[in-house]
């Protein structure tokens, strides 16, 4: 047993003392990252980088074109607004316009309602005047024809005749005159 015990344990399975494939391990490991660093990492850090630029300027661009839109909306509503603004002062304008219209066709009309009942008046007056002239000849001379009837007696003379029928037919115009008056006086109450 002496010989077990005095046996050593060989330096070669020490696990901290590094030995030969440690060395090639460490140094096929280096020539990776190396390797990995100089040809792999950089296209992929390329493509990284050029894909978060892309992604900041399609941002930019996304602000951009919210801007864009936001003002545009803004420059929409104004216009809107102008419009409705336009249009309700048209309308307002048309009204206007219309009642303007409107009171001259009135003040028109009445116008003319008033001279053709001005033309009516006088027409009226004149056929009266007519009337009165035929009837004052014609009511004479009947008249006088049938008081001689009566009478017994021609009645020849024909200024009194006349006189007679002028003193009668104005006796009925006094009394026309009252009887209007007097309506008139009745209605007002």
């Amino acid at each position: 047993m002496g010989n077990l015990t005095s046996a050593a344990v060989p330096l070669e399975s020490n696990f901290l003392v590094p030995n030969g494939t440690f060395f090639v391990e460490l140094a096929a490991f280096a020539l990776i990252v190396w390797i990995l660093a100089k040809w792999v990492i950089p296209p992929i850090n390329r493509a990284m980088t050029a894909r978060q630029d892309a992604i900041r300027s399609e941002f930019e661009e996304l602000e951009r074109a919210q801007t864009g839109a936001k003002e545009t909306e803004e420059a929409y509503k104004a216009q809107l607004a102008d419009a409705r603004h336009e249009a309700a002062k048209i309308r307002e304008d048309a009204r206007e316009q219309g009642a303007a219209i409107i009171a001259e066709m009135r003040e028109q009309a009445q116008t003319e309602a008033g001279r053709i009942v001005d033309h009516a008046h006088a027409q009226i007056s004149a056929e009266r005047q007519q009337a009165v002239a035929s009837l004052r000849a014609e009511v004479g001379s009947l008249a006088t024809a049938l008081a001689g009837r009566i009478v017994g007696e021609a009645l020849e003379d024909d200024d009194r005749s006349n006189r007679v029928v002028d003193r009668f037919l104005s006796d009925l115009e006094t009394l026309e005159t009252a009887r209007a008056d007097a309506g008139t006086d009745g209605t007002n109450r």
